[in-house]
């Protein structure tokens, strides 16, 4: 008796997992030792050293001239890095990539563990930055912090180590968008500090997304028809973005408003949704995939081809709408 279809595909999405894991090594080379790595002290004033408090008051100087707006959107940016647990519990959650132990030398555990050691330090220096400014209400953003971990996240990635692929490639990249357009906002109105904060995360999600599209371009030289159909389901649903179970202490939604001061401050938009479509799509060759293709897979080629033209339509009749009141809106949850 033959198997289930479904049975099949999951079969051999593992056969492709362990195949991309016995060459992992390479993208090992996308994470910093230890030793080498920056860590948040580099980049925030030493206070066990003389001349502390002179250090603190030029940081608390420049961020005084932050914008409410930028403010706002950089605590945004903080309150996603910092539920890192639940990116890390969804990772490990993928029965292909499974660490049972917790301590597994598997090249995948490896892996994940690595990326979330780095990625802790994002969450990290943001936070004592904030705090050192003295401009945020720091026990709310805590509350909502606490609360976004609470709540949980699901990305939609159906336990499919494609899927998440897919996300992880896309997730890194708006990251990295996200953190360098505050820097260069930060840079602008004279705050060098919190530019290079922002840069060097910046450059760490640059690292990561390559990793992680690498894994995904692996997984679509090897199985195309199983890859593309996947990857045509995830992004036609749209990538639903880490923060968006974020709320206030009554429940209601932050995330939206945190979006529109986000568009309208011009660092993370509808347009850089669309650049990151079309980024996928051509460091994975779609339009020119070779070799034989399902007809299910064509499809879903041809219509992730089609995707970029779609949203960039999309993109230039929406307009970011209510921006301040949606920044007063959070200025009295976060602010002082």
């Amino acid at each position: 008796m033959s198997l289930p279809e479904s049975v099949k595909k999951e079969a051999l999405r593992l056969e492709v997992v362990e195949e991309i894991e016995k060459h992992i090594g390479p993208e090992m080379s996308y994470l910093r030792p230890t030793e080498k790595c920056w860590q948040p002290t580099d980049l925030l004033p030493e206070l066990t050293e003389e001349g502390w408090h002179e250090k603190v008051q030029l940081l608390r100087q420049m961020a005084d001239e932050l914008p409410r707006d930028l403010l706002i959107v950089l605590i945004g940016d903080m309150i996603t890095e910092e539920a890192l647990p639940t990116y890390h519990a969804w990772l490990s959650r993928l029965d292909a990539m499974r660490d049972h132990s917790g301590e597994s030398e598997r090249p995948w555990a490896k892996w994940m563990r690595g990326w979330t050691a780095e990625e802790n330090r994002h969450g990290d220096l943001l936070n004592r930055w904030l705090y050192l400014s003295g401009r945020v209400n720091m026990r709310s953003v805590e509350n909502t912090i606490q609360r976004l971990i609470r709540d949980g996240f699901d990305p939609g990635t159906q336990n499919d180590p494609y899927r998440a692929f897919v996300y992880t490639s896309f997730q890194e990249r708006a990251t990295r968008i996200s953190h360098s357009n505050v820097g260069r906002l930060a840079r602008d109105v004279g705050d060098s500090t919190l530019q290079r904060i922002c840069t060097t995360i910046s450059t760490d999600e640059a690292r990561h997304k390559q990793a992680y599209k690498g894994f995904a371009q692996r997984a679509l030289e090897i199985d195309p028809n199983g890859f593309l159909p996947a990857a045509e389901d995830m992004l036609r649903r749209a990538i639903v973005m880490p923060a968006v179970n974020m709320t206030d202490e009554s429940g209601g939604d932050l995330f939206k408003s945190f979006v529109t001061v986000a568009e309208q401050m011009q660092v993370y938009t509808a347009n850089d949704y669309t650049d990151i479509l079309r980024h996928l799509i051509e460091f994975w060759n779609l339009e020119h995939l070779a070799g034989p293709l399902s007809a299910e897979a064509a499809r879903a080629r041809d219509f992730l081809c089609s995707l970029p033209d779609r949203y960039e339509r999309l993109a230039q009749r929406r307009r970011a709408s209510n921006a301040s009141q949606q920044t007063n809106k959070l200025a009295e949850e976060w602010l002082k």
